[in-house]
């Protein structure tokens, strides 16, 4: 984004593959739309031919202490607010960290998301950094919304590696499993706004499957509102070796 500042509205009008209430989260809504401003050599674009988007990846630079204990339980609205605040108070940033990675719909199953991994490790090299991290959406949880997210993250196949393709995607690349965050993303809103998100009727209090939600959202007839808490995984990709050889 750096080289090609011209590129900034097509890529927010990139087509989303997540379902619309994930658009809805209030902490990443108050600092998503500065990223290319803040952060513009952390957000990368493929192109095709014809200079068309068809994948992106978002991430930030933040100060990490270097120890597992500093990766917060909030995840992906922790590491937002993090890296503006590191900015703000002009902390040196020592590590990135993932924050989004997407491709368009007709360009997916072409190994680009495997691409995007590789071409995020390279761009934190050349920043100058040896640590890569991501509080991860496991991709196919969202087919079990309750299985417990730490019971989830244990499976393996028999080659040992993570059942989950998209976790299976970032251990091929050399990346460590740290732990669960699970308070990751926080959507809250009104019965009326779910109901615009969900296309769901939200009749009974209770925890509500929805499509797309990797756990069920928290339902309140009585209090008039819902709330969706996501759970994500914090992966750790050490660069050190690639940095050195580069």
């Amino acid at each position: 984004m750096a080289e090609r500042p011209d590129l900034i509205e097509a890529m927010w009008e990139m087509p989303s593959p997540w379902p619309p209430f994930m658009l809805e989260d209030p902490v990443a809504g108050m600092f998503w739309g500065q990223l290319p401003v803040a952060f513009p050599e952390c957000q990368l674009l493929a192109l095709d031919a014809h200079d068309t988007i068809i994948a992106k990846v978002h991430s930030v630079p933040f100060a990490w202490s270097g120890s597992d204990d500093d990766l917060s339980d909030r995840g992906l609205d922790a590491m937002l607010e993090r890296a503006f605040h590191d900015r703000e108070h002009d902390r040196q940033p020592t590590a990135a960290s993932l924050v989004e990675a997407r491709v368009a719909p007709d360009h997916r199953g072409q190994g680009l998301s495997y691409r995007l991994l590789e071409a995020t490790r390279s761009n934190a090299v050349r920043l100058g950094f040896d640590d890569l991290f991501g509080p991860v959406r496991p991709s196919a949880k969202s087919k079990e919304p309750r299985t417990p997210i730490g019971e989830y993250v244990m499976r393996v196949r028999p080659d040992g590696l993570p059942s989950d393709p998209w976790l299976r995607a970032h251990v091929r690349l050399g990346a460590r499993i740290v732990k669960v965050c699970p308070l990751s993303m926080i959507v809250p809103g009104t019965l009326a706004q779910w109901r615009d998100w969900t296309g769901l009727a939200l009749r009974t209090s209770g925890s509500i499957e929805v499509d797309g939600a990797l756990v069920p959202v928290h339902v309140s007839v009585e209090h008039d509102h819902a709330v969706y808490v996501e759970p994500n995984v914090w992966l750790h990709h050490r660069l050190e070796a690639a940095h050195t050889s580069a």
